[in-house]
C-alpha cells in the first residue's frame, strides 16, 4: 500500500501534532502570577492556535490537490480536524482564564493540564509512527490516550465536587466549574483523535 517515500500527509499530520505538543507544554510551563500574565498567556496560546490553523490550511490545500492519497482522504481530513479541535480547546480554555482574570491555577487545574499533556504527547508519538508506517504499534498510544481521558473525566467530577464543598463565592464556583469543564473537553478532543487513529489502523494495517 505504501511506497518507500514518506507519505507527505502523514508528515503534515506529524507537524500539526508536534505543534500541538508544543502548545500543551506551554500550558504546563507557563506561570500566572497576575493580570498581565493572564493576558500574555491567552495571547500566546492564540498565536499557537493561529499557527496551527495555518498548518491545517496547508494540509487541506495539499489534500485537494492530491490525485491519490495512501490513506483515505476523508480519514486524513478527519484526523487533521480532530487534532485542530484539541488546539482550539487549548485556546478556548486560555480565553476563559483571561475573561475571568484567573490569576492562579488551583491544584485541580494543574493536575488536569499534566494529564492532558500526557495525552497530547501520546498523540504526537502516534503521528510519528504514522510517518514511519508502523500502524499496529499506534494502538498502544490510542489505548493510553483513552486512559488519560478517563482520568480527566474522573478529575472533573472530583474537582467540581470539591469546589461545591469548599467554595462559598458563587461567582468563583461558576468560573472554576467552567474551567474544569473546558479542560476536560480538551481530553475529550484527544480521545476523538484517538478514535480516528483507530479507524485508520483498522482500515490500513
Amino acid at each position: 500500500m505504501f511506497s518507500k517515500k514518506q507519505d507527505p500527509f502523514a508528515v503534515k499530520l506529524s507537524e500539526i501534532a508536534g505543534h500541538l505538543k508544543t502548545t500543551s507544554q506551554f500550558f504546563v510551563d507557563f506561570k500566572i502570577n497576575g493580570i498581565a500574565d493572564v493576558k500574555e498567556f491567552a495571547h500566546k496560546v492564540k498565536d499557537f492556535e493561529t499557527a496551527g490553523d495555518d498548518l491545517m490550511h496547508q494540509l487541506i490545500i495539499d489534500l485537494n490537490n492530491a490525485f491519490i492519497t495512501p490513506i483515505d482522504r476523508e480519514d486524513l481530513l478527519a484526523l487533521a480536524n480532530a487534532l485542530d479541535d484539541v488546539l482550539d480547546g487549548f485556546e478556548e480554555c486560555s480565553a476563559i482564564f483571561e475573561i475571568y482574570n484567573i490569576v492562579q491555577a488551583d491544584e485541580h487545574m494543574i493536575k488536569f493540564v499534566d494529564e492532558i499533556n500526557i495525552a497530547v504527547s501520546e498523540l504526537a508519538m502516534a503521528m510519528d509512527l504514522l510517518v514511519a508506517r508502523k500502524l499496529q504499534p499506534m494502538r498502544e498510544h490510542v489505548i493510553k490516550i483513552k486512559e488519560q481521558e478517563t482520568i480527566c473525566d474522573n478529575l472533573r467530577r472530583k474537582s467540581i465536587k470539591a469546589l461545591f464543598a469548599t467554595e462559598t463565592d458563587p461567582i468563583k464556583i461558576i468560573q472554576y466549574k467552567e474551567i474544569y469543564e473546558s479542560l476536560e473537553s480538551i481530553a475529550d478532543y484527544c480521545q476523538d483523535a484517538a478514535n480516528v487513529i483507530e479507524t485508520i489502523i483498522m482500515k490500513n494495517a
